[in-house]
């Protein structure tokens, strides 16, 4: 098995050796935070000891790209609730540099195996590549950024079924930048993520509540998942020693919210939660009610709600009335006003600058693929 602190340093100290901790270099714009972002985080965390994110400000995403949907403060935030990071750094240069390395003390650089480049069309690690100071990671296939745009400019429904048919996995993209044979852009496009459970697997930490432990219970869409979510969830779990997180179906969330909710579908949001470093354990499709059963099922202690309006079940009954009764249930206000409704309102309000974007960077993306590929043809030829 080959030993991840290859390149690290080692010194002697009474007769032991005592090897340094590899420190991995991860950047990029991490604008609307998911699942993706977090598989790579944690694919980098596997080839060394310590995760260092760096993150681009604002005015460089909106130099290279176009406007980040949200701020350099929540992008810096959502990074620093990945489970597998231990340092962020704003300010991080859109061209990864050799300097940026070493001063933060990294070994090496890991990223996706997709394309990006510059406003100028300049592989962004062109300079960690040629120092052999680079790694790759898989990119997860099912999501994007652009794709999650792209999803609320369309105000498609294509990305959740409902009844029957709510877990069928379609060939069909979430949006027209699909990734089968009629695709436009093999890196931007995204096709609907298959989940499965080693994926779950790995997202989770895999760690029961121990004896005498407090366990906290919250249930929601968790759609999109935001710095309004995570400071919620950071509240919660301060509460007891133990957070578990109740996720509702599709069909249930569109119930309540209604409209094109929710735009991320349950095997998406399963793991963009998972991904949280406040969370311990996933309720997948749990009921809108909270029952006996559940509260006995898992020995829940507390449940917690935030600030926002409760629907009632059937516009009847209240979801929270067994643990209400059993006054073990307690309001949260996270003291975050971001809601999934904020950020579509931010994208429908910019839509011709996204919209304009989204085709930049796929045209870009495209010529970086075909250039890419006359490269490859040209290598076999010689």
């Amino acid at each position: 098995m080959e030993d991840k602190r290859a390149n690290g340093d080692s010194s002697a100290c009474n007769g032991h050796s005592k090897q340094k901790d590899v420190r991995v270099w991860c950047d990029g714009c991490y604008d609307m935070v998911h699942f993706g972002h977090a598989n790579s985080l944690r694919q980098a965390k596997a080839l060394g000891d310590k995760v260092i994110v760096g993150i681009h400000t604002d005015e460089e995403i909106t130099k290279h790209k176009g406007p980040p949907v949200f701020t350099e403060e929540e992008r810096v935030k959502m990074v620093k609730g990945i489970k597998w990071v231990d340092e962020v750094v704003l300010g991080a240069p859109y061209v990864t540099t050799l300097e940026v390395l070493d001063q933060n003390n990294c070994d090496f650089c890991v990223h996706g195996d997709d394309i990006t480049m510059t406003a100028e069309g300049v592989d962004t690690y062109h300079l960690v590549k040629s120092a052999n100071r680079y790694k790759e990671v898989r990119r997860t296939a099912g999501v994007s950024t652009t794709d999650l745009v792209g999803r609320m400019l369309l105000l498609t429904r294509n990305h959740f079924r409902q009844g029957s048919a709510e877990y069928d996995i379609e060939k069909e993209g979430s949006s027209n930048m699909g990734q089968d044979s009629a695709a436009k852009s093999p890196w931007t496009g995204c096709s609907q993520f298959l989940p499965t459970t080693q994926k779950i697997i790995q997202f989770s930490d895999g760690k029961s509540p121990n004896p005498g432990d407090k366990i906290v219970y919250v249930a929601g869409a968790f759609d999109l998942f935001h710095v309004g979510h995570l400071d919620f969830l950071e509240k919660a779990s301060k509460l007891g020693d133990y957070l578990i997180v109740g996720l509702h179906t599709d069909p249930v969330v569109n119930s309540y919210k209604g409209s094109n909710y929710p735009i991320m579908n349950l095997h998406e949001r399963v793991l963009s939660v998972l991904a949280c470093k406040f969370v311990n354990e996933v309720v997948i499709g749990a009921p809108y009610c909270v029952t006996e059963e559940l509260l006995e099922h898992f020995k829940i202690d507390v449940v917690c709600h935030g600030s926002t309006p409760i629907a009632l079940e059937n516009g009847k009954s209240d979801p929270y009335a067994v643990p209400k009764t059993r006054a073990i249930f307690e309001m949260i206000d996270s003291g975050n006003e971001m809601t999934t409704e904020r950020i579509v309102e931010r994208i429908i309000s910019h839509r011709l600058e996204y919209e304009r974007r989204n085709q930049a960077k796929e045209k870009k993306e495209i010529e970086a693929f075909e250039a890419l590929q006359r490269q490859k043809q040209t290598q076999k030829a010689g």
